[in-house]
C-alpha cells in the first residue's frame, strides 16, 4: 500500500507541475514486481481525470493511422519517388541533348556509364548463374588447351599482318618493335627463375598494352576520346584557381610556379578522398583487377595493388591490400613494387598536367602501364611459391574510415598538404643539387679542356641507344636521353619541367636550331618522352617503397605492433608502439617501455 500510494503521489505531482519524468517511469516499471501489477480496473480508477479524453483520442487517431500506413508502404513510396526522379532526369537529359548535344557530351558520357553499370549489375543477378552453367563445358582441360593455341595463333598472325601492312610505308617504325624485343630478352636473361616464367602473363600483359595503345594513338575514335578526356580533366583542374586565388591572390597564382601547381595537388587529393569514401575508386579498381586477373592469370592481391596504382601512389596502393601483405610471396611483393614504379598517382597527374604536359598522353600512359608492369614483373621475378590468393574470393578493399563526405574532403586536403610540401622540397633540393653537380662537372671538364660537361650531357651519351630503340629520331635522342637520365637519377618532376620548357619553345615559335644546338624536340618525341617519364621509377622512390613495404609487412604480421629501440632518460630501451593507418599517414602512440636493454 505504501508503494502504491507513493506512485500515486508521484504521478499526481507530475501532472500538477505539468512536467514528465520518463526516466523515473522506466525505473518504476523495472523494479515493480509482477505480483504488484495494477489491474485494468485499478488503472482506470487511478487514471480518472488524468489520461487523454475521448476527444483527444479521436483527434490523435488519424495521425497514428497515417504513421502506420507510411511505415507499412515505405518501400512503395521509395520506388515511386525514385521513379519520379528518374523521369525528371530523363526529361532534363533529353532536353539538354536536343538543345546542344556538343555541350551536353559530358553529361551523355556520364549517363551512359551509369546505365551500363546498372544494366551490368542487373544482368549479372539475372543471368549470372545461367552463364556460369553455359561455360562449364569450356572447363575441359583439352578444350581449353585447344582454344588457347587457336587464340595464340590468331594473335600471332594478326600481329605479323599488322606489322607488314603498317610498316610497309614507314619501315622505321620497326625500330621500337625491335626495342621491345630487346628489353624482353634483357629481362629474361636477368630473370630470377628462367624455367618458371609464365609466358601467358607476359604475352597477355604486352598484348593488352599493345591493343590499348593502338586504340588510343592509331584510331581516330580512341584518339579523340582521350583528347576529350584530357580536356575535361584540364577544365576540372582549373577550378583550383578559385581556391588558390582567394588564399594567395591572382598575381601569385598567375606568375609563381608554387602557387600554380602545388594547390592542384591539394584539390585533387581532396577529390580522390571523396571518391574513395564513396567507394567509387574501390569499385573501379576491383573491375580492372578482375579483368587483368582472368586474362593474365595473376593472383588477386598483386593485381589489386597494381590496378590501384593507376589512381593512387606507390605508398598508398599497398594500403589497399594491407591485411594480406604478411602472407604474400616474394614474387607478389615484387609485382606490387613494380606497379608502383611504373605508374603515377592521381594527385601527381594533376601537377604534371599543370606543367603543360599533354593530359591525354599522361592518362593513357598510366592506364597502359598496369598490365605491362605485371607482365615484366613476372618475367623478371616469376612465381615459384604457392600463393594463398589464387582466387579473388576473400580479398576485399577497405572502405574509408570517415563518417561523412565533408570529413573525407577535409582529410584528403590535409593529407595532400604533405605531398605538396614534399614535391616543393624535392624540386628545390634536386634542382639545387643538379646545378651543383653541373658546376662541378663543368669545372672538372675545363681542367682537361672539355667545355660544357654536365650531367645532362653524360646521360645523353649513355642513354642514347636505349632512347633510339624506343622510336625517337636520332636528332632528338640527346635531349630525350637527358630527360630520361634526370628522371631516373634525380626526379620525374624535374624531367617533366624540362619537357615543358622544350614544348613551350616549340609552341612559341623558337627556331629549332640556334648556333648548332637543338632548341626543342618533335611532337612524336614529346609523346614518347611523356610515356617514358610517366612513373615513379627513380632511385629515391626505391628507398621510399622499400621503407613503406617493409614497415607494412612487419605490421600486418605482428598485429599492428612493433618494438623500436630508443633512448629514454639517457638509457637504451625498447618501446612498444601501436600503429594505425589513416590513408597514407601513420599515427604512432607510445604505450609503455617493456624492456631495458641493459637487462638482456
Amino acid at each position: 500500500m505504501e508503494k502504491a500510494s507513493g506512485r500515486q503521489s508521484i504521478a499526481l505531482s507530475t501532472v500538477e507541475t505539468g512536467t514528465e519524468n520518463p526516466g523515473l517511469e522506466l525505473t518504476e516499471k523495472e523494479v515493480e514486481p509482477e505480483g504488484s501489477k495494477r489491474t485494468d480496473a485499478q488503472g482506470h480508477s487511478l487514471g480518472d481525470g488524468l489520461g487523454p479524453s475521448p476527444h483527444q483520442r479521436r483527434s490523435q487517431w488519424p495521425f497514428g493511422k497515417a504513421r502506420s500506413f507510411c511505415k507499412t508502404h515505405a518501400g512503395l513510396f521509395k520506388k515511386i519517388l525514385l521513379g519520379l526522379l528518374c523521369l525528371a532526369y530523363a526529361a532534363y537529359f533529353l532536353a539538354a541533348c536536343i538543345l546542344n548535344f556538343q555541350r551536353a557530351l559530358a553529361l551523355f558520357v556520364i549517363t551512359g556509364l551509369v546505365i551500363f553499370v546498372l544494366v551490368h549489375s542487373f544482368l549479372k543477378k539475372l543471368l549470372g548463374k545461367k552463364l556460369t552453367r553455359c561455360l562449364k563445358p569450356f572447363e575441359n582441360s583439352r578444350l581449353r588447351l585447344w582454344m588457347k593455341w587457336v587464340f595464340a595463333g590468331v594473335s600471332l598472325v594478326g600481329l605479323i599482318l599488322w606489322l607488314a601492312l603498317d610498316t610497309a610505308q614507314r619501315p622505321e617504325q620497326l625500330i621500337p618493335f625491335a626495342g621491345i624485343c630487346m628489353f624482353i630478352l634483357i629481362l629474361f636473361a636477368c630473370s630470377k627463375h628462367h624455367s618458371a616464367v609464365s609466358w601467358r602473363t607476359v604475352f597477355w600483359g604486352l598484348g593488352l598494352q599493345f591493343v590499348f595503345g593502338i586504340l588510343v594513338i592509331r584510331t581516330d575514335l580512341g584518339y579523340s576520346a582521350f583528347q576529350w578526356l584530357g580536356q575535361q580533366v584540364q577544365i576540372f583542374l582549373n577550378y583550383t584557381v578559385a581556391g588558390s586565388s582567394f588564399v594567395f591572390g591572382d598575381t601569385l597564382v598567375k606568375d609563381v610556379f608554387a602557387f600554380q601547381s602545388l594547390p592542384i595537388i591539394i584539390f585533387f587529393g581532396c577529390v580522390m578522398s571523396i571518391l574513395y569514401y564513396l567507394g567509387l575508386v574501390q569499385w573501379v579498381v576491383q573491375k580492372v583487377a578482375w579483368f587483368l586477373q582472368i586474362t593474365m592469370g595473376t593472383t588477386a592481391t598483386e593485381t589489386l595493388a597494381v590496378a590501384g596504382n593507376i589512381f593512387v601512389g606507390m605508398t598508398e596502393a599497398p594500403l589497399l591490400i594491407r591485411p594480406y601483405l604478411g602472407d604474400m610471396t616474394l614474387s607478389e611483393i615484387h609485382a606490387v613494387m613494380t606497379g608502383g614504379f611504373a605508374t603515377i598517382s592521381g594527385t601527381v597527374l594533376g601537377a604534371f598536367i599543370s606543367f603543360g604536359v599533354d593530359a591525354s598522353s599522361l592518362i593513357s600512359a598510366s592506364v597502359m602501364a598496369a598490365p605491362c608492369a605485371l607482365a615484366l614483373s613476372k618475367l623478371a621475378y616469376p612465381e615459384v611459391e604457392e600463393s594463398k590468393f589464387e582466387s579473388e574470393e576473400g580479398v576485399k578493399l577497405p572502405r574509408g574510415k570517415e563518417r561523412n563526405v565533408l570529413e573525407a574532403a577535409s582529410n584528403g586536403a590535409t593529407d595532400a598538404i604533405s605531398l605538396a610540401t614534399n614535391v616543393a622540397a624535392n624540386l628545390i633540393a634536386f634542382l639545387a643539387v643538379l646545378a651543383f653537380i653541373n658546376a662541378a662537372l663543368s669545372w672538372l671538364g675545363e681542367l682537361v679542356d672539355i667545355q660544357g660537361l654536365t650531367f645532362q650531357v653524360i646521360c645523353s651519351y649513355l642513354l642514347r641507344p636505349m632512347v633510339f630503340m624506343m622510336g625517337v629520331e636520332w636528332t632528338d635522342c640527346p635531349m630525350v636521353a637527358e630527360m630520361v637520365g634526370i628522371k631516373f637519377f634525380i626526379n620525374e618532376f624535374v624531367a617533366y619541367q624540362q619537357l615543358s620548357q622544350y614544348k613551350n619553345k616549340r609552341l612559341s615559335g623558337v627556331e629549332e636550331w640556334i648556333e648548332g644546338e637543338k632548341q626543342w624536340i618533335s611532337v612524336r618525341a614529346e609523346i614518347i618522352t611523356t610515356f617514358s617519364l610517366c612513373g615513379f621509377a627513380n632511385l629515391s622512390s626505391i628507398g621510399i617503397t622499400l621503407g613503406g613495404l617493409s614497415l607494412r609487412v612487419h605490421i600486418s604480421s605482428s598485429e599492428h605492433q612493433a618494438f623500436v629501440p630508443v633512448w629514454r632518460n639517457s638509457e637504451p630501451c625498447l618501446i612498444q608502439i601501436h600503429l594505425g593507418y589513416v590513408h597514407s599517414t601513420i599515427k604512432v602512440k607510445v604505450r609503455h617501455s617493456i624492456l631495458d636493454l641493459r637487462r638482456v
